[in-house]
């Protein structure tokens, strides 16, 4: 039987490779999925020139002020965007390693054999939720899923693909295994079209469910409620000895894996928790209209370094949260836990016996990892860059370390995604305002105040406003205060550095003495500070619906139907339009908030939908008439023609 499915999974290579599709690298056939331009929705505009920490400017004044690679600047061209698009659509660095062979993503339930076999249902029609069957019936965070079961997965099958977005996949080591590029998460298809919509966020993409089926979820604890690793260690917990030679306990892995389990099936659909804090405080995935919108995260920790802090934004995903293994070298500030308690952890569980570490061996956890590790001389299994700051954490490397490929240059996929992500503009919402209720509109906004903070060509003043002035749930906003152990100076090496990296490649100084430090330490959580959350620009509003930073103002078709516990969890997308009356409209906002409360889940991951009380409602003067001309203006909102494309 299980050589039946492994045939099974293999047959979407082999059609694939017969076709020509895909690509041989070192005798390993792999795939990923990148739609012809012409039939995505979102449409690119490009500019080419330099981008000079964040500046951009023409190709003749480049010249004539001398920036060149060799100073920091970056090189803008259409070369430049198309890595950047190909980066989005098909590059893993590798984390299929991860994803696969530790967390063990496809190995419990859910299985590439029967995801092929749903891709194969569609018939090339294409989905927006690909349902797949359960290979096998396990017992996860107090329910039983069945063998046979059809679960939502919320992955996209664009029409005439064969393949899922943005998840790339490999035939190696004798078996197929799963990586995951930014397209996943950041670009979804058209429910009635099924063409792609790049830069729109995958609204219902389940990463909690798919996780909590992972057969080593554990290997993901520190995006999980995990106040202490010291909860799941007893008298009987596994014994290691450190590469010190201590004698130290690892977590119960059965039951830290069941606790961790419990925590990833409360995620609402489409959320995903990028941060390293042990906490439970999955946001909303955020778009891909990026320009403008600086500081990027939610926090806008992102500021520093080219293209105005958006290389650092996309290096997060590659350089942490596809690899929990890269915060090894900071597991003791971070986490508190030894090196080899922390590896230890998250491989004592792993799907690949190559990677699966058994306390009774004879080697540490850092020798025996040090044996299996497909990148030796980086953190982690990704493929890594250790930047100039090493091990230190800077404002231009917030996760220690850079994703990138061994035969490129430093940095420069995360700078080529960067360029290309500011040339995107949002499809048109599909229903369309006349120009006068959009003038009148505009208006509403201005009388209500808004625009003192959603002000200028991209609606945002670009800065972080503190969480208690906000008074939006607080978590998020200090996620990044522990990193203050390990603070370092901003260093990169120059453009031109080749990968892998040389000893005596150029080192540049990252300028950060024109930021505001209360702007750092609000975006750090730094110096005492309570942490904050950056403005964001209102384009594409149609598109990130529900609203908030933890996406709590959540309506959907019917105004009954309020929070998250209507909508999400009961498979129900968020309607924009209602939920953007929830933001403004203090009585359905209370529903909301009141609703979210009840539920157990929505608690447990802090969804809220509090804060950011800026009403436009009858109670501040505005009639419903004007709530509908402001929520049509901000559905119309599109970049200037004049800045797109502008890094």
């Amino acid at each position: 039987m299980r050589k039946h499915k492994w045939l099974t999974g293999l047959t979407i290579v082999v059609v694939l490779l017969a076709a020509g599709y895909i690509t041989i690298r070192f005798l390993e056939p792999e795939y990923a999925y990148m739609p012809p331009k012409e039939k995505v929705i979102s449409k690119e505009s490009r500019k080419n020139g330099y981008d000079m920490w964040g500046r951009f400017v023409s190709n003749e004044e480049a010249r004539r002020l001398g920036f060149s690679s060799k100073n920091g600047a970056v090189k803008v061209d259409d070369q430049l965007y198309d890595l950047g698009r190909e980066t989005f659509y098909k590059e893993t660095f590798g984390n299929e390693v991860f994803l696969t062979d530790i967390l063990g993503l496809i190995d419990g339930p859910i299985t590439f054999a029967n995801m092929t076999k749903a891709i194969t249902e569609l018939k090339g029609k294409g989905t927006t939720n690909l349902r797949v069957e359960l290979a096998k019936t396990a017992n996860i965070g107090g329910r039983t899923y069945k063998k046979g079961e059809k679960i939502d997965t919320g992955i996209d099958v664009p029409k005439g693909a064969y393949a899922p977005l943005g998840m790339p996949f490999k035939y190696s080591d004798g078996k197929i295994k799963v990586g995951i590029s930014c397209a996943a998460c950041h670009a979804t298809t058209h429910p009635k079209t099924m063409q792609v919509m790049e830069g729109v966020t995958n609204p219902d993409l389940n990463t909690g469910l798919m996780l909590a089926l992972a057969t080593n979820s554990a290997a993901y604890f520190t995006h999980s409620e995990i106040k202490s690793i010291k909860q799941f260690i007893n008298g009987n917990s596994p014994v290691i000895t450190g590469a010190n030679g201590r004698k130290e306990r690892l977590p119960d892995p059965d039951r830290l894996e069941k606790a961790v389990d419990q925590v990833f099936l409360k995620w609402p659909r489409g959320y995903f928790d990028s941060t390293i804090d042990m906490k439970s405080n999955p946001t909303q995935i955020p778009d891909a209209f990026t320009l403008g919108d600086h500081p990027y995260s939610w926090s806008g920790a992102a500021m520093a370094g080219p293209f105005k802090g958006l290389s650092v934004f996309s290096n997060n995903v590659h350089a942490q949260n596809s690899d929990s293994l890269s915060q090894v070298p900071g597991s003791q500030a971070l986490f508190g836990m030894s090196r080899d308690v922390y590896l230890g952890t998250i491989l004592q569980r792993a799907a690949s016996k190559t990677y699966r570490y058994h306390p009774k061996g004879k080697d540490s956890p850092s020798a025996f990892f040090a044996k299996a590790d497909p990148t030796p001389g980086a953190p982690g299994v990704n493929e890594l860059i250790k930047p100039p700051s090493f091990p230190k954490i800077t404002m231009v490397a917030p996760d220690g370390v850079n994703a990138g490929s061994s035969d490129r240059k430093a940095n420069e996929e995360n700078n080529a995604m960067a360029a290309w992500q500011n040339t995107l503009s949002p499809p048109e919402p599909p229903r369309k305002a006349n120009e006068e209720t959009i003038k009148q509109g505009r208006a509403v906004f201005e009388k209500a105040g808004c625009i003192s903070c959603h002000a200028g060509r991209y609606l945002t003043n670009n800065k972080v406003v503190s969480a208690k002035e906000i008074g939006t749930e607080p978590t998020r906003a200090q996620s990044f205060k522990k990193t203050e152990k390990l603070f370092g100076k901003s260093t990169i090496y120059a453009p031109n550095t080749n990968v892998p990296v040389k000893n005596n490649a150029k080192v540049l100084k990252v300028p950060t003495g024109h930021f505001d430090k209360e702007q750092i330490e609000l975006a750090w959580a730094k110096n005492g500070s309570p942490g904050g959350y950056k403005v964001p620009s209102l384009i594409g509003l149609y598109w990130s619906a529900p609203y908030l930073h933890d996406g709590g103002a959540a309506v959907g078709s019917s105004l009954t139907e309020a929070g998250i516990p209507e909508t999400l969890a009961k498979g129900k997308p968020a309607d924009p339009y209602h939920s953007l009356l929830a933001l403004i409209d203090r009585d359905l906002r209370q529903r909301v908030i009141k609703s979210n409360a009840a539920s157990p889940d929505a608690r447990a991951v802090r969804v809220t939908g509090k804060g950011h009380e800026f009403w436009i409602d009858q109670k501040s003067g505005f009639s419903k008439k004007e709530q509908k001309a402001v929520i049509d203006y901000l559905m119309s909102l599109d970049p200037p023609k004049n800045e797109t494309g502008r890094p």
